[in-house]
């Protein structure tokens, strides 16, 4: 799992349009990568719309947001649109880059175990390397985190 002070692990993946992304075409700016269990639920979408609502504010600030989930780009594509998310979603559909990241584990609910996306999110600077980490963080805690070390 890549840490605070390395370079992230660079990626290529699908988006929401099905065109392909690696986490390296944003360098030069700073990136919130977010990792999502799941496209139009309650956690990510607040999650999700709480960056939008921000969207401005990172900008202003040279940085831009990245979601990363489990979900083909038809679905990205209709949440971005539902939700008028204004930045990049990209899909992971064989969790490669969830279990490179450290982010694809052992969950629970309703007394079952599943694996699944552990709700994470990094924030990456100009050159590439990891300035913030939290895993396993709820959704309105990630957003103000967010916020806060862009604000920095």
């Amino acid at each position: 799992m890549p840490a605070v002070g390395e370079i992230a692990p660079d990626f290529e993946l699908r988006n929401q349009d099905g065109d392909t992304v690696k986490l390296s075409d944003f360098r030069g700016q700073k990136v919130i990568l977010f990792a999502y269990p799941k496209a139009a639920t309650p956690g990510c979408t607040t999650q999700a719309c709480g960056l939008r609502d921000n969207f401005p504010m990172f900008q202003d600030n040279n940085a831009t947001v990245i979601g990363i989930s489990p979900d083909e780009p038809k679905a990205l594509k209709k949440w971005q649109n539902a939700e008028n998310l204004p930045y990049t979603l990209v899909s992971d559909p064989d969790h490669k880059v969830f279990e490179e990241w450290g982010v694809w584990g052992e969950k629970s609910m309703y007394g079952k175990t599943y694996m699944g996306v552990i709700r994470s999110h990094w924030v990456i600077d100009e050159n590439g390397v990891i300035i913030d980490e939290n895993v396993d963080i709820s959704p309105k805690d990630s957003i103000e985190q967010a916020v806060k070390v862009i604000n920095s």
